[in-house]
């Protein structure tokens, strides 16, 4: 039942994104579109009652308590970052505003942008692992909470990687590309190429 709830929350996350931004730009109606964006945390809400409510009514702590926890943390984390970038687009796609800003592509700005993210990760291995260790305390002795412990080392292993990852950015940070080009060179004498710029005016003269 946790894994077809989580299903059902994430279906229900797009649903109400897609109906919020709808309203919002197509209706418009930007009060109604607030208030179908801000249920979705509801979804959330609903996820963990259930969740603490199997638990308490005898369920075996399992992998599946444990995603719960995990995607919980996951909106948290990151949820208010995609509807923001899919806010964006919305407003340029179909409310005729200006283009959102691309996220930066090169140097210490785009290394920024990736610490940013992995903060987002941060935040949702801290909340997911709050609400596990609350559950290992809740079951206590009375059952096996190791698939629970497994999931918050799970958590904060994928932290690790997306940080090494991120770190990379400022390690090699990655370099615009040049211009000026052989390529892009209009006059001939500004190609180094005999065979671009003609014989020279010594064999012209020999010929």
């Amino acid at each position: 039942m946790i894994v077809t709830l989580i299903v059902v929350c994430e279906v229900g996350f797009w649903v109400l994104l897609a109906a919020g931004l709808s309203a919002r730009y197509l209706l418009k109606k930007p009060k109604l579109g607030m208030a179908l964006l801000l249920c979705e945390p509801l979804l959330e809400v609903l996820l963990l009652v259930v969740t603490a409510v199997d638990l308490k009514s005898g369920a075996e702590p399992s992998w599946r308590h444990g995603l719960a926890a995990l995607y919980i943390g996951y909106t948290v984390g990151h949820g208010h970052r995609t509807v923001k970038w899919l806010d964006g687009h919305a407003a340029h796609r179909i409310g005729g505003g200006p283009p959102p800003p691309k996220p930066p592509q090169y140097g210490m700005e785009r290394a920024r942008h990736e610490g940013r993210i992995w903060l987002g990760s941060v935040v949702a291995a801290s909340v997911a692992a709050g609400l596990l260790l609350a559950a290992v305390w809740y079951v206590g002795d009375a059952g096996d909470t190791s698939k629970l412990e497994a999931s918050i080392a799970a958590a904060w292993r994928v932290v690790g990687i997306h940080g090494l990852i991120a770190l990379s950015y400022v390690v090699w940070p990655r370099k615009a590309p040049r211009d000026g080009s052989a390529v892009a060179a209009r006059d001939p004498e500004d190609v180094p190429d005999p065979l671009v710029r003609g014989p020279r005016e010594d064999e012209q003269q020999v010929r």
